[in-house]
This record gives C-alpha cells, structure tokens and sequence, in this order.
C-alpha cells in the first residue's frame, strides 16, 4: 500500500501541533497535504535517513543538494511557508523542552526510522565543504574559504550575475533592470567615496574587477584591487585590459592584511567583510584606518544580522557555512560601526538598502533558472542546487527583514578633527568643508 506521504504528514502535524501548510509527495507514489499548495517531493528514503541521522537543518540541505528532495510549485511560497512553520517558531519555544526527553520527538524519531529503514545514512554530497580544523580567520583558512566559493568557475557566475559581474547587492529604480542597477550601486559608492581624477582607491575583495573599472573609467581613480581568488584575478585582469585601463588598475592575490602600500585616498570594501569574522573585525578596521590617509573614506558595504538577545548564542547557519560561505560571519549593524569608530574612524553616514538585496538576489535566482542547464554542465547538479536554493532563501530573509545590508561611509578624521565632508549629508558632490 501507499500511504509514506500519509504518514509522514501525520508524524510532521503531531510534532509541530498544526496542520502542514505544503503537500508532500513520496518515493512510492502517494500524496497528502492540501490541494494547489507547493509540493515538496521526497524521491528517496535515504532523505529521511539523513534528517534521522543530522537532525534540522543540515539534514534537510543535504538531502536537497544530492537530489533526493525537491520543491514543485513556487519555490517562494514554498520555502515561506516551511520557515514560518519551522525556522520561525523561535528560540524560546525550542528549548521549552530538551529534544530527546520531549515524547513527540521520540514518536516522530520512531515513525521516521520505520519509514527510513535502519540503515547507516549516505555520505555527504561532495559540494560540502570538509570540516576545518584549527584556528579560524587565519590567512590559510581564509584563502580555502574563499576558494570554494569563488572559484565555482567565472563562467558560472556569469550565468548567474549577469554581464556587470557584481556580486552583491544592487541599487534598484524601481523601474530598473538588473544591469542598471549595478552600474548605479557602483556610481553610488564612488559618489560616497569622493573620488576624482587621480585619486589612489585600495578595493579590498575587488571581485571580478567591476569596481576598479567603474571607478577609473568614470573618475579617473588609479585602483588597487585585491583578491583571494585566482580565478577572480585573472578574470579581471582581462577585463582590464579589454578598457584599454591597465596602467591605472593593479590586480593582486594578496590578502588584505599583507597591503602595505599605503596611504589611500579611498578604500571601498564591498561584500568583503562578511568573511572577516568577529575575531579578526577590529584587525580589519585597523589595517583599513592605516592604509588611509587622513581625510581619507572607506565605503564598508555589508551584510547585517539582526542582534541576539544573548550574542554569545550566535552561530553560523548550517547550511551556509557547509556549503556556500565557510567560516562567514554576520553581526549587527550597530557592532560593525562601533568597532570603525573604536578603531579610529568617525562614522557619517549608514544607508540600510536591505528591499534591494531581495530584488538583486531574485534577478541572479532567474538568471540561473534560466540558464539550468548549463549551470549543471559548468559544474554539478548539486552546486548548482545550493546556489538556486541559497538565493531564494537568502532573498526572503532580507524581504522580512531578517538580515539586511548596509553602506556605512567612515573617514578618518584630518588634523583637528576636520572630516573634509560636505556640510550637507548625502550630496556627496558637494566642496569638502575644511
């Protein structure tokens, strides 16, 4: 008989005391749930021996990324619906009870087994990244981080980031394409930064070379761009010299810690320091405030996370840090500005441009569904898998606000104090003050 989607739909609703908001269908053909909702699709009973095996959510994402579950209908509405009923419930009402002395946890582990079969689960997809060991955010560390995450393969990211190569979030019209969006975010952050013809710029995770195109083609700035990925480096490099503008930008593989070249008129650092880490943030304010001369602005653009009522609780999304960001880390806005200004610098503005990463991320997401199979032939099923649905659940967690992004402009201060800021905030073209 079958009847594995009846079941687990009865075990899910008495665990979680509520009816299940998706359909789900199983290996053996059956269906339950309510009618025209998303489905979610279990191809194998290996899915459930994973989630029996690593409870939550790193069960779930590896069942996801191997293959043996998956979502038809609205991937959207599907994921909201499954984070509102699981993710969302909340951290008190989780530890109201202890896991494995809660009865309905023990009934659910029971039924899951019988479904499972008592069998030693799969291995994990090889997209996983493999556990590290050792001291976090050394320079080692830090170079095999960025590596699984940038060097996918630049054909890839085309695919999915489009032909302006950016990868972090747009500033959207709201009338805009993704391109335009882009190319705005760039002016905007060159506007923040001041730059004029002949200005030193220091962009630090420089990407695939956008910035440092933008900024010398536009403003005349000479740029040092600095990366972890080779293959970034090279991609860059060739787009450099494809704008005629090799003698005013230098590509390096260099960490940031190792530039000594300073002073810098500006520095702008654009979805880079996600990867810093909360023990390395202030030595990356401080090597920044260094490299800087006085005047001078940096433009930290940067992911957010909402403030824990007990920041010692913080860690690490699962699924994330195993396959997608290794060792990232996200902190409040309000920590990210007090540890600038500890290490010297006066904070003059904070632009929060969260609805626009929700826009950026469902573009790349459309890109990608849009070029499927080429983005599986570039480099697997799984891959590509984490990316489609890292994206989409990255994007409504900024839609509801659950992290965000900011561009938080610092100078450090001049003799006396002076900024050599416009009096007037955001007209950022405006004659410096002193």
């Amino acid at each position: 008989m079958a009847d594995a989607a009846l079941r687990l739909t009865a075990l899910a609703e008495e665990l979680l005391g509520e009816r299940l908001p998706v359909r789900i269908r199983a290996w053996d053909g059956s269906e339950s749930g309510p009618p025209g909702a998303p489905v979610l699709v279990i191809h194998s009973r290996r899915a459930l021996r994973r989630l029996l095996w690593k409870p939550g959510e790193l069960g779930l994402a590896r069942a996801w990324v191997a293959g043996e579950l998956d979502i038809e209908g609205d991937l959207y509405e599907a994921l909201d619906l499954m984070a509102s009923l699981i993710w969302d419930r909340g951290a008190e009402a989780k530890d109201s009870v202890h896991p494995v002395r809660d009865p309905k946890v023990r009934a659910f582990a029971k039924g899951l087994l019988q479904l499972a079969g008592p069998w030693l689960p799969p291995p994990p997809p090889p997209e996983e990244v493999r556990r590290r060991t050792g001291t976090l955010h050394t320079k080692r560390r830090d170079k095999e981080a960025i590596s699984h995450h940038y060097d996918v393969g630049n054909d890839f990211y085309e695919l999915v980031l489009g032909p302006s190569m950016v990868y972090s979030c747009a500033y959207w019209e709201d009338d805009g394409n993704l391109e335009d969006a882009q190319r705005d975010k760039l002016d905007l952050v060159c506007r923040k930064l001041a730059l004029k013809e002949g200005d030193r710029l220091l962009d630090v995770g420089c990407g695939w070379g956008s910035m440092a195109i933008h900024a010398a083609r536009e403003y005349g700035a000479r740029v040092t761009g600095v990366t972890l990925s080779v293959e970034q480096a090279a991609y860059a490099r060739k787009r450099i010299a494809e704008e005629g503008l090799t003698d005013r930008i230098e590509i390096r593989v260099q960490d940031y810690r190792d530039v000594r070249d300073g002073p810098y008129d500006a520095i702008s650092s654009i979805g880079m320091a996600e990867h810093v880490g909360s023990v390395r943030f202030r030595e990356y304010a401080d090597d920044l405030y260094a490299l800087l001369k006085p005047g001078g602005r940096l433009l930290n653009h940067q992911i957010a996370r909402r403030p824990e009522k007990d920041e010692s609780a913080y860690h690490v999304d699962e699924f994330i840090d195993a396959y997608v960001f290794p060792d990232g880390e996200l902190a409040p806005v309000g920590r990210t500005v007090t540890t600038l200004e500890e290490a010297g610098f006066e904070a003059r503005d904070v632009e929060s441009i969260r609805e626009h990463y929700a826009l950026t991320l469902r573009s790349w997401v459309t890109n990608l569904e849009k070029n499927w199979d080429r983005a599986v032939r570039m480099t697997s099923p799984g891959r590509a898998r984490v990316w489609r649905l890292y994206m989409a659940a990255s994007a409504l967690s900024f839609q509801h606000n659950k992290i965000g992004v900011n561009q938080i402009l610092v100078v450090r201060p001049a003799e006396g104090g002076s900024s050599r800021m416009p009096l007037r905030a955001r007209d950022w073209t405006a004659s410096a003050t002193g």
